[in-house]
């Protein structure tokens, strides 16, 4: 009862301090991959010229907008919201709070759309859309012309809108000539004044999409090219959201493990495909959750993936997973390069076996999936946990039921 009062004069008191401070333009981005990472794109460049305020990236929507609001300052000129939905109506309950005067979608796939949570594919559609319909004529809308949900729903819009992407003929900003690297992403940049290239540190050819969101926001909010470009530069990898680091056994580890849906899995896959590497390239892939009727499907379609590109094994964890393990060898992969484990400590069993110095190994999977104790696992820490999904959000390494579940 504390708890629900405590909130509830939270959000008056955000509500109140945000009429307060009417400097701001108040940037929205929703969507179902890349908001995270596409809103510390749009925050490194408009920082270049704007004192600019972010989101926590690592709050839910509902307890973060009213903590973000509430840590505005005078001086701050740009707001950058994360608006984040799973279940119905609480679009309409983040829009009571704060509406945005620029919305950024990036994306839409069927995460969220178990009965649990929004329930269908159209329904992910329908809420999300929300965020564009309360835009004004005078107000803008910056889309992902790539994605094709989100240019359905870009029908009868009444804010201006903008598209980025790869189609050069329909997008006001398209990027051509990406190449990936251990030390990041560089690629060309169309508008209509003309072409130039930029470097991102961002390793993966997915995220020029967040850039060119950050791009085109920068454009609308006055940036010169200069100042966009150095703003781009200053972006590094997110810890678990395709960072490089140094992975057990004398590996190399391309860690993507906080979150997984289908989208993200199929853009690390290519990633990994793509990067440079001395040894094997092996992937382990966790369960992407709250798919609902569309899990089977998705998994299938990972499977396939992962036998069209160049990787060299296959280590899938978890239940759902055995669908995309089965995909792989149907697909073409080799029986001695798919692995099939039930838990992480199965997966992690199997990759002391294969892991050898110099490999590009690839870690992904939901958030509460956990994928992480594989990593402690293969380091010789203990870990007794072998749930293939908990509830808790925190890293494994600091849960106290790490070596007392089972």
């Amino acid at each position: 009862m504390f708890k629900r009062i405590y909130h509830r004069l939270k959000r008056k008191l955000a509500r109140i301090w945000l009429k307060l401070n009417p400097q701001l333009t108040i940037i929205g981005i929703t969507g179902s991959y890349g908001k995270t990472t596409t809103s510390q794109a749009i925050f490194q460049v408009l920082s270049e010229k704007f004192r600019t305020l972010q989101t926590d990236l690592n709050l839910d929507t509902n307890y973060n907008l009213p903590l973000t609001l509430l840590k505005i300052r005078p001086w701050h000129q740009k707001l950058i919201l994360e608006y984040g939905v799973d279940h119905q109506g609480e679009m309409d309950f983040h829009l009571s709070l704060v509406k945005p005067q620029i919305v950024v979608l990036t994306g839409i796939t069927p995460v969220h759309a178990d009965k649990e949570h929004l329930g269908s594919l159209e329904n992910i559609k329908q809420e999300k859309r929300k965020l564009l319909l309360c835009l004004s004529k005078k107000e803008i809308a910056i889309l992902n012309y790539d994605d094709l949900n989100v240019r359905q729903m870009a029908k009868n819009i009444k804010a201006k809108i903008i598209f980025y992407g790869s189609d050069k003929k329909k997008c006001d900003y398209w990027a051509e000539k990406i190449k990936v690297d251990l030390k990041g992403t560089s690629f060309t940049l169309g508008f209509k004044k003309g072409k130039i290239a930029l470097k991102t540190g961002l390793i993966g050819q997915h995220f020029v999409q967040d850039c060119l969101a950050a791009i085109a926001v920068g454009f609308q909010q006055g940036l010169t090219i200069k100042e966009i470009k150095k703003g781009l530069a200053k972006l590094k990898p997110l810890n678990g959201r395709l960072s490089l680091e140094r992975g057990p056994l004398g590996s190399v580890l391309l860690n993507d493990s906080l979150r997984a849906n289908p989208a993200s899995t199929l853009a690390g896959l290519q990633t990994l495909a793509a990067l440079p590497c001395k040894g094997k390239r092996i992937a382990v892939l966790g369960e992407m959750g709250e798919l609902g009727s569309f899990s089977r499907e998705e998994h299938q379609k990972i499977g396939e993936k992962v036998a069209q590109l160049k990787i060299d094994y296959l280590v899938a964890v978890g239940p759902l997973q055995k669908i995309t393990a089965q995909q792989a060898l149907k697909s073409g992969l080799e029986k001695q390069q798919v692995f099939w484990a039930s838990d992480v400590i199965e997966a992690a069993k199997i990759l002391k076996k294969i892991l050898k110095p110099g490999d590009l190994f690839y870690l992904k999977g939901s958030r509460l999936k956990h994928m992480e104790r594989i990593i402690l696992l293969l380091k010789n820490q203990k870990v007794d946990c072998k749930v293939v999904s908990c509830h808790n959000y925190n890293q494994c390494d600091v849960c106290p039921n790490l070596q007392k579940r089972s």
